[in-house]
């Protein structure tokens, strides 16, 4: 069996229809890291073309303007973005509706942190079922009163409808 050490190929092995893209927030925020903190309002407005790009070309160019702007003074930045370029651009193929959704995994970091301390604090589970039914009120924890979904519905309605003719119905395969 060949051993998977990375997430895109092990979600390709897997699911080889699937699209991988990297936390563009997160890639944002590592930016600063690599640069004086005086420069970091300046580096983020001038970072901004490139993931609001229209495509790919056109992030590349601007990522290329950045970098004959910075690269002298921050090399390492534009090297960051060009080491998760593979990861980046597929963000750039989606349609208005669907980068406001995806642009982040926070919301999938936090419900995952959410399950592993309600597994946590359980230690152990006599049955399968039992996990799940821990995870299952986990879930429901996140939004007691159900007020949350309406908002929620709101945000997703359109990128819905995208993800739907993006992935040629494979989001509603198997539903009647």
């Amino acid at each position: 069996m060949r051993r998977l050490t990375a997430l895109p190929e092990a979600v390709a092995q897997i699911w080889p229809q699937t699209v991988v893209q990297r936390c563009i927030v997160h890639l944002i925020r590592s930016s600063p890291r690599y640069c004086s903190r005086r420069d970091w309002a300046e580096v983020a407005a001038d970072l901004k073309p490139v993931y609001t790009a229209a495509d790919a070309d056109q992030a590349e160019r601007r990522l290329k303007d950045f970098d004959a702007k910075w690269g002298g003074k921050y090399g390492s930045i534009a090297t960051a973005w060009q080491r998760a370029w593979s990861e980046f651009t597929p963000f750039l193929s989606f349609p208005e509706a669907i980068r406001e959704i995806v642009y982040t995994t926070n919301a999938i970091e936090s419900l995952n942190a959410r399950y592993r301390r309600a597994a946590t604090a359980c230690g152990h589970f006599p049955s399968e079922q039992a996990a799940l039914k821990r995870l299952y009120l986990a879930t429901l924890a996140l939004d007691p009163t159900g007020r949350g979904r309406q908002r929620w519905n709101n945000k997703w309605k359109k990128a819905l409808s995208e993800f739907e003719l993006l992935f040629d119905g494979r989001l509603t395969a198997g539903r009647v």
